[in-house]
Parts: structure tokens; sequence; C-alpha cells
């Protein structure tokens, strides 16, 4: 069993690598901020421990977005929304170049695109961080594909109930990957949920938290990271740990 502690890190089973490490806790994370450079630069200088970017490989360039393509039509959409396709596309380059060297970053990496990681590393190389800088996706595949890069944390998401039930048989199955943190949808969330989890995992962080109550909540029950839409809540949280 590892120590709970306020890290990432990556390694093998009994130990683990505990670079890079983060001593903050619980975290603070803005969800999608760094889909918008404006509110990227809003959430770090408000403390955010991490700002969340949506990247996707299309056509060879790392996009920053949460929309998806829509085969045969130039249009992209969400849930809930259409918008042009052909309008510009924020790139990841153009972002990290934006952002503070020392800004931490959270990749969301998107889609099922084997050739997402390596497009990533490349992106690193070119603009290196000073920053915590963390991957992070439902499709864990890609993020099982940084394991051997040094000081990139790894964070494997899980958004729906049927992803939580494949979580320990996957870890299982990928033995010598030692999750260093787990991304969860709040509404998945128990006590004794937060308690099994962490058995398995040095950091569980939680989305989208956008009251201050609810945050204390899961705080309580042992959820060391807080993933919220309101920077205003990521500042408070941020004051409160202080």
């Amino acid at each position: 069993m590892v120590g709970h502690r306020p890290i990432f890190g990556c390694g093998t089973l009994p130990e683990v690598h505990i670079e890079p490490s983060f001593d903050a806790s619980p975290l603070t994370i803005a969800h999608r901020a760094g889909n918008d450079p404006a509110l990227a630069r809003a959430a770090h200088d408000a403390g955010a421990d991490l700002i969340e970017i949506d990247v996707w490989l299309y056509r060879g360039r790392l996009e920053v977005r949460h929309t998806r393509t829509m085969p045969l039509l130039p249009l992209l959409w969400d849930r809930w929304s259409i918008e042009p396709g052909w309008r510009p596309r924020l790139l990841l380059e153009e972002l990290l170049d934006a952002l503070p060297p020392d800004a931490g970053t959270m990749l969301d990496l998107k889609g099922n695109d084997v050739r997402l990681p390596a497009a990533i590393l490349r992106a690193l190389d070119v603009h290196p961080r000073t920053g915590l800088v963390a991957v992070c996706s439902q499709n864990w595949a890609l993020i099982d594909a940084f394991d051997s890069r040094p000081g990139i944390a790894l964070i494997h998401s899980v958004g729906k109930a049927r992803h939580l039930r494949r979580l320990l048989p996957h870890l299982a199955s990928h033995a010598e990957v030692v999750p260093v943190a787990i991304s969860i949808n709040q509404r998945l969330l128990t006590a004794d949920t937060v308690r099994a989890l962490k058995e398995v995992a040095v950091h569980v962080m939680t989305w989208p938290i956008n009251d201050a109550a609810r945050a204390r909540e899961l705080i309580a029950w042992g959820v060391d990271g807080i993933i919220s839409d309101d920077i205003g809540v990521l500042r408070e949280i941020v004051a409160e740990r202080r």
C-alpha cells in the first residue's frame, strides 16, 4: 500500500516515483479554462494549481477545444451547441506561449488518435514548462503511453459508472503503471467510494464543483483535488488552504 501524500508521480509497484511533486492539497483545477487564453490567465492569477486544457489531434495539429468535429460538415458541436468550424482554432503551442511558464497545466486528451501522446511530447519539448504538467483522459490507453516520460503526472479520468467498474481491472492489467491520480465525476462519489479510490491512487480529484459548500463536503470525505468552472470557488479554496 502506497502511503497517502499530496503528490503526483508514476512508477512501478511497490514503489511510487514521486516526480513531479506538488505540495498543495486540496489541489485547485480550473475546468476547461485553458480553452480560452483570457480565462487561463485569470485562473492563474487566482492561484489555480492546474489549468485544464482540452486537446485534440486534428489534421496534424494540436487543437485546443472541447467541441467535436462533425463528419462531412464544417461544424463543431458539443452536447447543447453547434458552432462554425471554419473559424481560426486555438492551437496548443499558441496557448503554451501565452501562459506563464510556471502555470500548472492539465492536458485533457480527447479522441482516440494513438498519435496524440507523441504529438503532445513534441509540443512540450519545443515549449517547455517549469510548472507542473499533467495529462488526463477517459481514454486510458493514451495516458498509459506517457508512463515512461519523467516529469509528467498521469490522471485516469472516470466519467461514467461503467468506467468506474472497469477502473480496478484496468489497473490490475497494467501493474507496471501506478495511477498518480483519478479524476472522477462528482455524481459517482460517496464517502465510501472516495476511501476505496484512495487505496489505489495518491490523489482523487472531482468535477464539476461550482459550489464552495459542496467542495468542503468532498474535501472532508478525502477528495484532494477540486475541479471547478468557477474561479471564485477556486480562489476561496486557495485562501482557506493558506
